[in-house]
């Protein structure tokens, strides 16, 4: 993997790049949609390649305990199995393991967790099996295994989960049988002090193609989430990208690109909308509102998705109301559109050198409530 750095705004720290990949380029900012399970929910992936997706995500602990990997690598890997030629970054499956408060324990080792979803049998995730399990996929990016604090965090509970954390990433690293892309990843809580001592100490480990910055978007206010990133990105080094696991809304993409940040990834376009809920260029609409039901207009004026082209938002909050599997692919097919067609204004304002311009342009426009 090669990373350029091609273009930083003059008045921003908003970043222009390119990532070369034996499997295509990813132009950055990018967004970068979640097919969790082999799949970006309720889409196929020639709609993601018209939208313009050059890269999607998907993850290490769902796959490893469905279908399994060895299971996708005898049908030829991740790509063959899902039908998409283009890169895959795969989390190592520390942030659902996070998600397991209750049915995990964190040793040394690795993470001891049941599954959920065959009767509670016992499984561990260890930095090598982590890689071992994603090499196996063969994804193109990959990510060390980490420790995700829950928020809030004492100091000294972040100082042990980091010194864990850090453990893991150089393990993570010696696991490397591959000439796959590794990513580190930054914890250290909500301390700049830690973040930055990890950002230093990691960088001491040589072999990481990119740096992620991870326990961010965890239940912290947003305003906490916006400085962490800041301190990060003025200490990570400027010939690596930088991918800021987890988020988000609209606005924190828009916000995170001003402080550096070229890569995202986030549940959020999908799984609101199976539930009504749109992204558009005048805010966030709410399908299932009374006043919809009459409502001819596409979901967004002025977008040029299939959707907005083809049905209107009375018909869209029907399918909605009426749960219809076609209103989560239509209305999904929108907000991915949606964020992508952000992302790739946010990436021409920055060539233009007028990133701070689009974001003042961009909270002018949200006034749908």
């Amino acid at each position: 993997m090669k990373f350029e750095l091609l273009k930083t705004c003059s008045d921003s720290k908003a970043r222009l790049g390119k990532i070369t990949t034996p499997r295509g380029e990813i132009n950055t900012p990018v967004f970068m949609p979640v097919g969790t399970q082999a799949t970006v929910k309720a889409m196929e992936t020639r709609e993601l390649v018209a939208m313009g997706t050059e890269i999607i995500l998907g993850n290490t602990y769902h796959l490893f305990l469905k279908p399994g990997h060895k299971t996708i690598q005898k049908l030829g890997g991740l790509h063959s199995f899902m039908n998409w030629n283009r890169p895959i970054l795969t989390d190592s499956g520390g942030y659902q393991i996070f998600s397991l408060s209750q049915m995990r324990k964190i040793t040394e080792e690795g993470a001891h967790f049941q599954s959920p979803i065959d009767g509670g049998a016992a499984h561990m995730l260890t930095p090598e099996s982590s890689i071992e399990i994603q090499e196996t996929l063969d994804s193109d990016i990959m990510m060390v295994l980490d420790e995700c604090l829950p928020y809030p965090a004492t100091e000294t509970e972040a100082r042990n989960s980091m010194e864990l954390s850090l453990r893991w990433a150089q393990r993570s690293l010696n696991a490397r049988k591959s000439e796959n892309a590794l990513f580190g990843i930054v914890q250290g809580g909500m301390y700049p002090h830690l973040r930055k001592e990890y950002i230093e100490r990691l960088l001491e480990m040589p072999g990481f193609n990119g740096i992620s910055i991870g326990g961010l978007s965890v239940g912290e206010p947003i305003p906490e989430m916006y400085d962490m990133t800041d301190v990060c990105t003025d200490t990570l080094p400027h010939d690596k990208p930088r991918y800021l696991m987890g988020v988000g809304m609209p606005k924190d993409l828009i916000e995170c690109i001003d402080r550096g940040i070229d890569m995202f990834d986030c549940i959020l376009p999908t799984r609101n909308a199976r539930h009504g809920t749109i992204f558009t260029s005048r805010g966030v609409l709410h399908l299932r509102n009374e006043p919809f039901k009459e409502d001819p207009r596409p979901l967004d004026e002025s977008c040029s998705c299939y959707t907005c082209r083809h049905y209107t938002r009375a018909y869209l909050r029907h399918l909605t109301m009426a749960k219809e599997i076609l209103s989560c692919r239509l209305c999904s097919l929108h907000n991915l559109h949606y964020y992508l067609r952000l992302i790739s204004e946010a990436r021409f304002a920055i060539e233009q050198d007028r990133y701070k311009e689009f974001k003042k342009q961009f909270y002018k426009t949200q006034e749908i409530t």
